[in-house]
Order: structure tokens, then sequence, then C-alpha cells
């Protein structure tokens, strides 16, 4: 599996990873931080044998992408096993997966994750994974207790291969200096 992530400006990260490592030293799961998961937000997931092709049409797809602006706004879960922040889903994360999501149906042999595609995807940085439902309760109320809304910015993105997570390529994106006077 291929993971098709965005990553953040300095700050950001360094706010989320803060948080990462605060949920994991109150309940005592390490996933997150033991593989070396960095703060990010997953924008499409594709399973493909063409691994070339795929680090190609991205290399041309980021020449035309740039990085933007993001929020992240509310704490959330997915069943008993994750927490996430979750950022708006403002018209430049939209308009960024509908856009890798359509070069990627072009790949011959590959599938996509049903839960990236436009329309179905939830953008969401998680914070911890691999909770028990003990360490779910802990880790969602010290959340709700420390979580301020962050603003920041989309600086890179990248693929990304899955368990564990390893970065195949990551390419720096550019950033308006009026878009971030906005902030």
């Amino acid at each position: 599996m291929f993971l098709i992530s965005i990553y953040f400006d300095g700050e950001t990260e360094k706010r989320l990873s803060a948080l990462m490592t605060r949920v994991a030293k109150v309940t005592g799961n390490n996933f997150v931080l033991d593989n070396h998961i960095p703060p990010h937000i997953t924008v499409a997931a594709a399973e493909t044998k063409c691994e070339d092709e795929l680090l190609e049409r991205m290399e041309k797809l980021v020449e035309g992408l740039n990085g933007g602006e993001i929020r992240f706004v509310s704490v959330g879960n997915f069943s008993t096993k994750v927490v996430f922040v979750q950022p708006v889903l403002n018209e430049y994360l939209h308009q960024l997966t509908v856009t890798i999501t359509r070069e990627l149906e072009q790949m011959d042999e590959t599938i996509l994750s049903p839960y990236y595609k436009t329309f179905s995807w939830l953008p969401h940085c998680t914070i911890a994974k691999q909770l028990s439902k003990q360490e779910m309760q802990t880790a969602f109320s010290e959340l709700l207790q420390h979580f301020i809304p962050v603003n920041g910015y989309v600086t890179r993105i990248g693929v990304a291969k899955t368990n564990p997570h390893r970065d195949i390529k990551v390419w720096e994106l550019y950033i308006d200096d009026k878009q971030s006077m906005k902030l």
C-alpha cells in the first residue's frame, strides 16, 4: 500500500508532535512514536505494483501543486482504535485530493482505497492508534483538555509505504508570501 500524504510547516508539526507525545505519555501507547509516524494527513492510498509509474506521475503532478493553509479545529476518533485532530476541509484540501485522485485513477493495475476518494474522505491527522478501549478514553479526554485550534501550512507532499511507515519520496511545495501573511 502506498500513501500520498501532506506534511506541515515546522511550527504546526511541532504542535501536533507535542499532542502525539502527550497522548502517548498518558496512555502508555507509543505506537505512533515507536513507528516514527510523523504528523501528516493522508490524501490518497493506492495498491499498485507500479511504484516507478506512481513516483513519475507524482513528480510531474507536484510541479503544478502549491502549499496551502490548514486549520485543525476538532478532535475525533475512529471506532475505538484511533484518535485524531481534524482540519477544516477548505477549498485547498478539497482541490488537492481531487487532483491527486484523478491522476492516480489513470494508472493501470492500481486500486485506490475507497476511504480516500473524493466525498468519501475524512481529512485527519492521527495522534494515536492501536488503542485499547481504556487507552482510547484516556487519549480522548487528554485531547479534549489540551487541544486548541492549530493554524498552519501544508509545505510538503510525499509518497510513503506502510507497515512500517517509510517515506519513499517527499517534495517541497511552494508557499506564496502573501498567503503566509494571512495567518
